[in-house]
């Protein structure tokens, strides 16, 4: 692995591994250490990846398992926006290496990447005490998990390797980072999520901790929540897993 020019010229460093049990695992354990980013992390292959949720990510050799270790990045209350601006960034970096692919991505709220609508990237941002930032990013370069509660896939079509798409990446996030600026840009970031929304204006469920709701996705909300249309009025969600709606609601659904 190797970073960009543009990246190293201002002082990102980089860490690769061949294995790790999990790249925000092994950059949390840095910043304990006193280690300060922006430092990446990546490994060939994990042996406990986790994703959004305390869920298992499936980490088998020929992926992107990458995470970037900020130091102070913003205030803490801006930290969950991050996953906003690092979807960004992954989906940037997917159309630098292959903007043949351009027109079938999308980003499924917050921050899965979609390809043909199925799963092809996923984001997780962790956070240590007050001063550290795990932005955790994997992408199925070569492979996917066959059995998830959401369809996977991967860009083995496109022939990208982990090495080619950390390049993008890497330059892609300084970008993203730059426009979020600590919180103060994130209106611009969400615009460009918005541009990208897979699902908006369209009808949805959400499964949240305890029920599912359902609507009609309208905006994502100053502090990044989505917001869903019902009969009953808009509902603001900070965190749930959203289920596209592959057959429309009937008409009267709101």
């Amino acid at each position: 692995m190797k970073l960009d020019s543009r990246a190293a010229a201002v002082e990102v460093r980089l860490i690769a591994h061949d294995a790790l049990d999990s790249t925000n695992a092994e950059a949390l354990r840095l910043a304990r250490r006193g280690e300060h980013g922006p430092l990446w992390i990546t490994a060939r292959r994990q042996t406990a990846g986790r994703g959004r949720r305390g869920r298992t990510w499936i980490s088998e050799p020929g992926n992107l398992y990458a995470t970037l270790l900020l130091t102070e990045p913003g205030p803490i209350e801006h930290w969950p926006q991050l996953s906003f601006a690092a979807a960004l960034a992954a989906h940037d970096a997917i159309v630098e290496v292959a903007a043949r692919l351009t027109a079938r991505l999308a980003i499924k709220w917050p921050n899965d990447i979609l390809l043909d609508g199925a799963k092809v990237a996923g984001v997780l941002i962790e956070g240590e005490a007050s001063d550290a930032v795990a932005v955790g990013i994997g992408v199925n370069c070569a492979n996917h998990p066959a059995a998830t509660d959401y369809p996977a896939t991967d860009l083995s079509g496109a022939g990208i390797s982990p090495k080619t798409l950390l390049g993008a990446l890497t330059v892609k996030m300084l970008g993203r980072l730059a426009q979020w600026n600590a919180g103060a840009g994130f209106s611009k970031i969400r615009a460009d999520w918005l541009d990208r929304a897979a699902g908006l204006g369209q009808e949805m469920r959400v499964r949240l901790a305890d029920r599912e709701v359902a609507g009609r996705f309208v905006a994502v909300d100053p502090a990044g929540g989505l917001v869903l249309r019902s009969p009953a009025g808009d509902i603001t969600i900070a965190a749930g897993d959203v289920i596209l709606r592959t057959t429309p609601l009937p008409a009267n659904a709101g």
